[in-house]
């Protein structure tokens, strides 16, 4: 009996914290993304429809030539958009995301992997309410889970499950590997949501990114923390990298050591940002002291205005 108990308190303060992350961004989602969310991802695909008499403003380019041959007068193709979109999150949920000094209402500091559980939960709940299909990729150096795209809310408070509850086997990031899975994979033109704070992506991925955009819509969502972005002079202290498990003594008091490392943040970050608009996809950083919905709403508008 002793081994049944502790399982149902885990099982129901997981249920708990499921029911709390859906509370939360299912009333973001209504209140903050009512048509948001359609304008800026509305399906990019295009079906035909019908064949019409040509009317003046019509797009020449549309323009039938066997049909207008056939009745001596200007016909068009005329398209619909395909409404239905699938959404794929590829969430990054390697132990570099185990990290968070920010604190949230309750004064408890958030780790990055529980905001991504956030973002992940608005992003889900736009698509359902827009009838779009919604999947999941969790990686490391490998993929750790694939939850293959559906609709609906069950399969939605599923996809927040696991993102709560899904212990990585593997240690590092591979985020080329996860994009050549992803477009071997997905053959439909879909909407994907890249969600990591970037760090020690593995091998180059800018190829892996650069196919994975032609064949879809790209959109990176970049996590960090203020702390991550600096050392503190803290004097002698010893670290360990969270993905590596290594473990160095490293002088913090030393100025140079202090502002090599904030070199090599910045200059990961910018190479990041720089990789994936090259490739023509998005890419916004998130502070995970700061309003998450306000930077989505401003991804949203950025790409509303270019349409």
């Amino acid at each position: 009996m002793s081994n049944i108990e502790p399982q149902n308190d885990k099982t129901a303060e997981l249920l708990k914290k499921v029911r709390k992350i859906e509370i939360k961004t299912k009333g973001l989602t209504n209140q903050v993304f009512s048509g948001e969310y359609h304008s800026a991802f509305k399906g990019r695909g295009m079906s035909f429809s019908e064949v019409r008499a040509y009317q003046y403003g019509d797009d020449i380019r549309n323009i039938d030539w066997n049909v207008t041959a056939r009745f001596e007068n200007p016909h068009i193709k005329v398209f619909e958009e395909e409404r239905e979109i699938t959404v794929m999150l590829l969430v990054d949920i390697s132990r570099s995301t185990l990290f968070g000094t920010q604190q949230n209402r309750e004064h408890v500091a958030q780790m990055k992997q529980e905001i991504m559980a956030e973002i992940c939960a608005v992003l889900a709940f736009s698509a359902i309410n827009n009838n779009d299909k919604v999947g999941v990729m969790f990686f490391t150096d490998r993929i750790e889970k694939f939850i293959p795209p559906k609709k609906g809310r069950n399969h939605i408070l599923r996809i927040i499950r696991e993102l709560i509850d899904t212990e990585p086997e593997g240690k590092g990031t591979d985020l080329a590997e996860v994009l050549r899975h992803l477009t071997n994979m997905l053959k439909k033109r879909s909407i994907v949501f890249i969600l990591s704070d970037f760090m020690n992506t593995g091998a180059s991925y800018k190829e892996a990114l650069s196919i994975a955009k032609r064949r879809h819509d790209v959109v990176g969502l970049h996590l960090y923390d203020d702390r991550e972005t600096e050392i503190p002079n803290l004097g002698l202290v010893r670290v360990k990298d969270a993905e590596t498990e290594e473990t160095a003594w490293i002088d913090t008091a030393n100025k140079a050591t202090r502002v090599s490392y904030e070199k090599w943040y910045r200059d990961n970050l910018e190479r990041t940002k720089e990789i994936f608009l090259r490739s023509g996809a998005d890419f916004t950083s998130i502070n995970t002291k700061d309003s998450y919905i306000q930077k989505l709403m401003n991804l949203f508008i950025r790409r509303e205005k270019r349409r």
